[in-house]
Parts: structure tokens; C-alpha cells; sequence
């Protein structure tokens, strides 16, 4: 008997053993080796296809973090940082309104989640022609009267971040609105139905009941915010490709092998394992 439940035991282990393997050594392939690689490969001055690289120490990094080219990428990722917020705030708006009882639901949900279904690419083409110059956003302002605000909205450095900004808040507000939405309707309808009796409000209800519930997923979203305004490439680059030199360039930009940055190839492939680092840490 005890030999027949040792050998179950040790059955387990190996169907667990057997499961596990596969995944783990995949991660460790595909994850954790190219990353020591990169590691490596920025400490030295590798140009991508020597065989003998020298060791530099901690000059690339010095390079990377003092090159205006390379460091005001940051500027236009915090634009889009701080897009998120908005992002947050009208999914937030929008998910509350839509976890009550309101006309034409469902369809106001889909409007919502559509932008967030298109490819990076067309909405890039789009709001393209969208800011161009006699595009729509200068033929709504004529319109209603305003045609003294147009301006060159990715052509001038004052405005261009923003604009790209509200591309961010156009596309990914669904994503986060889903998110809330989802989290909002998993509340007990019956908790609703108590705060109702004891006389609270909607208001009072969306902040001691939605608030409360929704905390861990906006830190979540806030989480999401950060890294995909780091790692945002697809739209700036249909959109600008780094016009005004490079003043609308995010970093996934810059490390991209571009002939666009008029630097030597093999300082650019020393420089974009320092970049790739920093950007995972």
C-alpha cells in the first residue's frame, strides 16, 4: 500500500514536472537569455556583427543619457503618460453611466470599445488626414467659426505632443473603459439596492461602493498607462515619423534602426541595447 501511494506520489511530480518544463525553459530562451545578452552587449562596443567586442564599461550609457536625440524621447512619452489619466477619467465617466439602468446601452458600449478594435496602423492614417492641413479637424473649426485656431497640429512644436496625446485617448479609452465596465457590473446589484434604501444617492454610491471596488483596477490601468507610453511606436511613427527633427519621437522610435537619427550605424547598435534596457527597467 505504501509503495502504491509512493509511486502515485511520484506520478504527480512528473506529470507536474512534464507540464512545467517546457513553459520554464521557453521563458528562459526566449526571456531571461536575450536579456543577459543585452546586458552584456551594452557594456561593450558591439557594432551587430563583430565577433570580438571590446569592453566599454558604462560609456554607452553615458551616450544614451546625455545625447539630447536620445533623452527628449521622454518628453513625448510623458505626453502620452499623462494621456492616460484622461483616458482613465472619461472610462471611468462612461462605465459608471453605463452600469445603470440606460437607454440604448449597449449600443454606447460598442461606440466606446470600437476605436480600440482598429489596427494601430489605420488609426495612425487616420487622424492623419483627421489633423492634416484642410483636413477635418480645420473644416469642423471653419464651420462653427473658428477657423483663427487652425494651426499646423503635427507641424508645430507647441502642439504637436498634444495632438498625439489625444490620438492615445481616442484609441485606448475602450480598453479601460471595458476594463471598469466589467469590474462595475461584478458588484452585487444587492449592495446598490441597500445604499438605496438607507437613501444614497448616485453620487454616494459611486463613492463608497464603485470607488472601493474599482481601486486595484485603476492601479492596474495606471500600471498599463506607463508602460504603453513607453512602448508606443505604430502611431507616432505613421503619423510623424519624427518630424521637427526628432521632437516627436518616442523611445521604441529611436531604438528602431532608423536613417532618420544621423548617427553612425555602429554607435546607433551600441546605443539601442542601453535603450532597450532602460526601457524594461
Amino acid at each position: 500500500m505504501t509503495k502504491s501511494k509512493l509511486s502515485k506520489e511520484w506520478e504527480k511530480r512528473i506529470l507536474v514536472f512534464s507540464f512545467t518544463i517546457i513553459p520554464v525553459l521557453l521563458l528562459l530562451v526566449f526571456s531571461y537569455y536575450p536579456l543577459i545578452k543585452m546586458i552584456q552587449y551594452s557594456l561593450t562596443d558591439w557594432n551587430g556583427y563583430g565577433q570580438n567586442p571590446n569592453f566599454v564599461g558604462l560609456d554607452n550609457y553615458k551616450t544614451v543619457l546625455t545625447n539630447p536625440k536620445y533623452f527628449s524621447v521622454f518628453k513625448t512619452s510623458l505626453y502620452y503618460f499623462i494621456a492616460t489619466f484622461f483616458q482613465l477619467g472619461i472610462a471611468l465617466l462612461f462605465a459608471t453611466i453605463l452600469s445603470f439602468k440606460v437607454k440604448f446601452a449597449n449600443f454606447w458600449k460598442g461606440i466606446l470599445f470600437f476605436p480600440y478594435l482598429l489596427n494601430g496602423v489605420a488609426i495612425g492614417f487616420i487622424f492623419l488626414y483627421f489633423y492634416k492641413g484642410g483636413g477635418t479637424l480645420d473644416t469642423v473649426l471653419k464651420a462653427i467659426g473658428l477657423g483663427d485656431q487652425i494651426r499646423l497640429w503635427l507641424g508645430d512644436r507647441s502642439i504637436n505632443y498634444i495632438s498625439l496625446a489625444f490620438t492615445s485617448v481616442w484609441c485606448y479609452t475602450g480598453f479601460n473603459f471595458l476594463v471598469f465596465l466589467g469590474t462595475i457590473q461584478s458588484i452585487n446589484p444587492e449592495v446598490y439596492e441597500a445604499a438605496e434604501i438607507d437613501g444614497a444617492n448616485r453620487w454616494d454610491q459611486f463613492r463608497y461602493i464603485i470607488i472601493p471596488s474599482i481601486r486595484n483596477i485603476v492601479f492596474l490601468n495606471i500600471i498599463l498607462g506607463v508602460s504603453g507610453s513607453l512602448s508606443v511606436f505604430d502611431i507616432p511613427y505613421i503619423m510623424t515619423g519624427g518630424s521637427n527633427e526628432t521632437s516627436t519621437f518616442v523611445i521604441q522610435t529611436i531604438i528602431q534602426p532608423s536613417s532618420t537619427i544621423k548617427l553612425v550605424w555602429h554607435r546607433l547598435w551600441q546605443s539601442f541595447s542601453c535603450l532597450s534596457l532602460l526601457l524594461f527597467l
